[in-house]
């Protein structure tokens, strides 16, 4: 009998701050406990899913060490054909975990692909709860929860990224659906300014950074309000922050 593919949930970010705990309110214990007790995980980068399994491990006083725990690489570079033989220990009894870098696995994650296949070779696949950072930024931003789309990356070239702010916004109009999507953290100021000096001026915009830290800010915004704090050089402080944007144009 085929082994169990669990989709474990991990992190959204760590921090030094004092007191801080990355997992007490964020991974439920059952998770832990559950995650302490594999042998083989599927993962985007191995030294930081042993970082993450070393805390898991200390929670839950691991007899086995980290090294004894196999970590194959699943990322963006992973060729397709690769993806059968991630699969071969869980087709041959063991239970494996997916863990994304950052939240929960398969969403906005190149794990999706892996999940696929198994269903189409029989093998379960089991979710587990934990954090994502596109659900929380559209929960607390305000912005339309019942109608809402997911667009991973815009374009970086300049052009194609004012027309492709410009294509969502008249969707979220036409469709009263929110919009939302992601940045590379360096560029979060330039896709703010452009969001506010291209969008009409009363279309909504959210900005979610560092979800679940101690640095977490939630700010929602009309674009006409962004562009001039933008003009003042009042924005936000998001610099190499994960952040999620949302809009939605009323």
């Amino acid at each position: 009998m085929a082994g169990i593919l669990y989709l474990i949930p991990n992190t959204l970010g760590q921090t030094e701050v004092e007191g801080y705990d990355p997992l007490a309110h964020i991974i439920p214990t059952e998770v832990q406990s559950l995650t302490a007790r594999l042998d083989y995980f599927i993962a985007e980068n191995a030294k930081t899913t042993r970082a993450f399994l070393k805390l898991i491990g200390v929670r839950n006083t691991l007899a086995k060490s980290i090294q004894e725990i196999r970590i194959a690489e699943l990322n963006v570079n992973t060729d397709a054909k690769n993806l059968p033989a991630l699969l071969e220990p869980i087709l041959a009894g063991q239970d494996a975990g997916l863990i994304s870098e950052a939240g929960v696995p398969a969403v906005a994650d190149p794990g999706a692909n892996l999940v696929r296949l198994a269903h189409a070779q029989g093998i379960q696949v089991k979710p587990l709860v934990g954090p994502s950072s596109l659900l929380l930024a559209v929960m607390a931003s305000g912005l339309s929860g019942q109608n809402f789309a997911f667009n991973g990356y815009l374009p970086i070239d300049a052009a194609a990224r004012i027309k492709r702010i410009k294509q969502l916004e008249e969707r979220s109009r036409a469709e009263k659906q929110t919009q939302f999507f992601i940045e590379t953290p360096y560029r979060n100021a330039g896709m703010l300014e452009t969001l506010a000096a291209n969008c009409n001026g009363s279309t909504l915009i959210s900005v979610a950074t560092d979800l679940t830290l101690p640095s977490e800010k939630i700010n929602t915004k009309t674009a006409a309000k962004w562009k001039a704090e933008c003009a003042s050089g009042k924005t936000p402080d998001f610099h190499k922050k994960p952040t999620v944007f949302l809009l939605l144009a009323e």
